[in-house]
């Protein structure tokens, strides 16, 4: 059976975004270690599933890329295998997604997500879209979190945790400390 994944970046006091909305994350301790840890949580994905305001924005950046003299190698990688990797995009407002090798879901997100889990293949990734993953914690089907850990305090905005409607006990699968003070870590929800 395949994981459901939350990949996220939160500040040390807890957030995922600072008060300023959804780009308000120039805080993330983000080098070279952690481009090397999301890949690591990338390369075992073959699926990434994105709320609406996500997959619009991504959308609207990454094909951009491989034609943008300034991106870098780790960048232009991020790119080719982003727009070859399936992603499945959940919406009621949507009527269409026409990104490529990519599917709309307009409703019953609880039986698409256990519909995917059933199928072959590797781990389904939340990547980003922390309010889309929010209603997949409420609806209790995160098999597994990945977590950078930034060392900042920016005291307010979008929480990495909501919606938590009764315990959950998770595991330390793994953790690294980077050089820049980060930590990377994966718990593995207890069920």
């Amino acid at each position: 059976m395949r994981k459901l994944v939350v990949f996220l970046h939160s500040s040390l006091d807890g957030f995922v975004e600072g008060p300023q909305g959804a780009m308000d994350i120039g805080w993330i301790a983000y080098n070279n270690e952690l481009e090397d840890f999301a890949d690591k949580v990338l390369g075992t994905a073959d699926t990434i599933v994105w709320g609406r305001k996500t997959y619009e924005m991504m959308y609207g950046y990454w094909p951009t890329v491989p034609s943008d003299e300034n991106a870098n190698e780790h960048e232009l990688n991020h790119a080719k295998w982003i727009e070859n990797v399936e992603k499945v995009v959940f919406s009621k407002t949507l009527s269409k997604v026409d990104w490529h090798n990519s599917k709309l879901v307009q409703d019953n997100v609880e039986a698409e997500i256990n519909h995917l889990k059933q199928q072959e293949g590797g781990d389904i990734v939340v990547l980003g879209s922390p309010r889309f993953a929010h209603h997949l914690m409420a609806l209790n089907l995160v098999d597994e979190f990945k977590i950078t850990v930034s060392p900042t305090l920016i005291g307010d905005g979008l929480p990495l945790f909501k919606n938590i409607k009764e315990q959950t006990d998770l595991t330390l699968k793994a953790h690294q400390v980077f050089e820049s003070g980060a930590l990377g870590l994966t718990y593995q929800t207890i069920k």
